[in-house]
């Protein structure tokens, strides 16, 4: 099978990429490894209502996101943030701070943000995509091979895999050393995190005015949001573990069941019987992270593309991926702004 550009990684840089390329005219084919679409965009589904459990902010400014919400029939809302905050101590007391609104002005995708993978995805060639597409090596002829004994040849491969991953790709020829390095230096993101979603038939703590934001020094949640759909159909409340990966693995199943515990403590008893809960430990997705990412950074990287990774394979391969995005790199617009500059290689080449 021979294609002009073959895309490997379905999440949102390569879906929007296929979009782009779709649009352009341009001949492409897409493999995914999961059996899924989306990557590190994924929702727990409740009666066809979707909950974020991977990145679910966009901010005003981020135009690229905003065009494609409305060019896909979106639309954003934003995030509820009226009301109390609350605070747990060491000792589990719980103080109330009227009036702080901690993510005020942040935006959702309505539907949640596999509203927007899935619409990317169901815009695209079906004969185009292919997921349970495993690669398992890459040539500079340029060719991939896939863990069914597939081959597909093309005039350029672009990856659009986190870059750590990336560098496990068994390469022919092998990628320099210098490479390699830059790979392995960027951190995945949200790699190192886990979230939480408990979701209930309705947003009770806004009864008692509270925003549903709240921070705590016990855990195991150390940061608790809002995550209700816009019309409040259900009630949802999402945190991220506090804990180091390896803990989280320690603590195993005991993780979930203490994490809604702990949203009873804070909103009342009702927050101990959700209709569903998910607990997403993204450092235990062997397609996403890799041992490297089971450290958090301190703070949000500075992601750009490195220079070492520029010109591997006289140009037939691209990267693009949210990691090395010209901009907002890690967020969902640095995905958005990655898949346009490829776009714009491929087109002009």
């Amino acid at each position: 099978m021979h294609t002009q550009t073959l895309i490997i990684g379905g999440g949102l840089s390569g879906l929007s990429l296929a979009y782009r390329l779709q649009q352009a005219g341009h001949d492409y084919r897409l493999v995914e490894a999961h059996a899924r679409l989306g990557g590190r965009i994924k929702s727990l589904d409740v009666n066809g209502t979707k909950f974020d459990l991977g990145p679910s902010w966009v901010w005003p400014g981020q135009t690229r996101v905003t065009q494609l919400v409305s060019d896909l029939g979106l639309h954003l809302f934003e995030q509820w943030s009226t009301g109390d905050q609350l605070y747990e101590q060491p000792t589990r007391e719980v103080l109330r701070n009227t009036g702080f609104m901690s993510m005020a002005g942040s935006l959702r995708v309505a539907g949640g943000t596999t509203a927007l993978t899935d619409a990317l995805a169901a815009r695209l060639d079906p004969a185009k995509v292919q997921t349970n597409a495993k690669v398992m090596s890459i040539n500079d002829s340029p060719a991939v091979e896939l863990a069914d004994g597939q081959t597909i040849t093309a005039a350029r491969i672009v990856l659009c895999l986190p870059p750590r991953l990336a560098a496990q790709l068994q390469a022919s020829p092998a990628f320099p050393s210098a490479a390699l390095a830059a790979l392995r230096a960027i951190p995945t993101w949200m790699a190192a995190h886990a979230k939480c979603i408990a979701v209930y038939p309705k947003p009770f703590w806004r009864e008692s005015n509270l925003s549903g934001d709240a921070s705590s020094r016990c855990g195991p949640l150390v940061e608790i949001h809002d995550a209700s759909p816009e019309d409040g159909a259900y009630g949802a409340l999402f945190g991220f573990v506090g804990l180091p990966a390896d803990i989280r693995s320690e603590a195993g199943a005991a993780l979930l069941p203490a994490a809604i515990d702990q949203l009873a403590r804070l909103f009342g008893p009702v927050a101990k019987e959700p209709l569903a809960a998910e607990l997403e430990d993204w450092s235990q997705a062997p397609l996403t992270s890799t041992p490297e990412d089971a450290l958090a950074p301190p703070g949000h990287p500075s992601y750009d593309m490195p220079k070492a990774v520029q010109d591997i394979w006289q140009g037939k391969l691209i990267f693009a991926v949210t990691e090395m995005a010209p901009d907002n790199g890690g967020l969902i617009e640095g995905a958005l702004a990655a898949s346009e500059k490829a776009a714009a290689q491929i087109l002009a080449s």
